[in-house]
């Protein structure tokens, strides 16, 4: 009931800002044929525009079901063909970059020289705003005969490395001093630690991390696209309804993209109770 009423809220205000910002365009029109429209007759023309200012929530979904059911999934004019060519690229940079982020969290730990020279390296490397990184790796990776897939999960990575470097730091050292006490008691060796004590605590914040960063690998992947001069992917169909004005496809690639990534969010969370459960965590 709560998230039922806050989406009808949001509902309803989104149809009166697409009845105030196409309005104009209304007047305009009727202005330059030289007659006059009333508030009522303004009303429903809004909502039917062709490109309109802000589109309304059922051009959207008429859209996005157009976009994926209407169309087959091969073709360039489906939602469902573009969201797969993003799709491809998150995952490699989620992938590549939650194993980066992993690796760089264990030498962080275990090593201090690295933890006092690397990690604000890490802090600072999220300082640079990924739309100007974006053109010069794709620019850069193409000069090289490197195109495609691994340009844009390049992108990705760098993203996504971040998170999970943050989390795993975090969680390899949650685990308090008696319990590291008691682990040296047991003869441990840091190996034996790491795998029985440091790994099995870190899991929450691994998995917390992970959420963020395959969310934030889609943001990377769209950006990539950009440069590419439009050829395929959420990014590129957004580029394209920039170019040609076309909002509504905008939206619909927002939208799909959200959907996509809420996806991906949720899949890592039933991941993250399938590993509890298998640690025997009780939910």
């Amino acid at each position: 009931m709560p998230v039922g009423s806050i989406l009808l809220g949001l509902l309803a205000v989104w149809y009166v800002a697409v009845i105030f910002l196409n309005a104009p365009f209304e007047r305009d029109t009727a202005g330059r044929a030289g007659t006059t429209v009333t508030f009522s007759e303004i009303v429903p023309k809004t909502m039917f525009q062709e490109r309109p200012v802000l589109p309304a929530p059922h051009q959207v979904a008429a859209e996005i079901w157009d976009t994926t059911v209407n169309k087959a999934v091969t073709s360039k004019r489906s939602l469902v063909y573009h969201a797969w060519i993003t799709l491809s690229a998150t995952l490699l940079g989620f992938l590549m970059g939650g194993i980066l982020g992993i690796v760089l969290a264990v030498g962080i730990v275990h090593n201090r020289a690295m933890d006092r020279s690397f990690m604000p390296w890490v802090i600072a490397s999220q300082t640079i705003p990924i739309l100007a990184i974006a053109p010069m790796i794709i620019v850069v990776l193409n000069a090289v005969g490197i195109a495609g897939l691994l340009p844009k999960a390049l992108i990705s990575t760098y993203l996504s490395f971040f998170p999970v470097v943050v989390g795993m730091v975090k969680g390899l050292r949650s685990p308090e001093q008696i319990q590291l006490d008691l682990m040296h008691t047991y003869h441990a060796s840091n190996a034996q630690t790491f795998w029985k004590l440091r790994w099995p605590a870190s899991m929450p914040y691994l998995f917390a991390s992970l959420k963020v960063a395959v969310a934030i690998s889609l943001v990377g992947a769209i950006v990539g696209e950009l440069p590419t001069g439009a050829v395929a992917g959420l990014g590129a169909r957004l580029l394209a309804g920039s170019y040609y004005g076309q909002t509504v496809q905008i939206w619909s690639a927002l939208f799909m993209a959200a959907a996509l990534a809420a996806t991906l969010v949720l899949i890592v969370g039933f991941a993250h109770t399938a590993v509890l459960k298998r640690m025997g965590v009780k939910p």
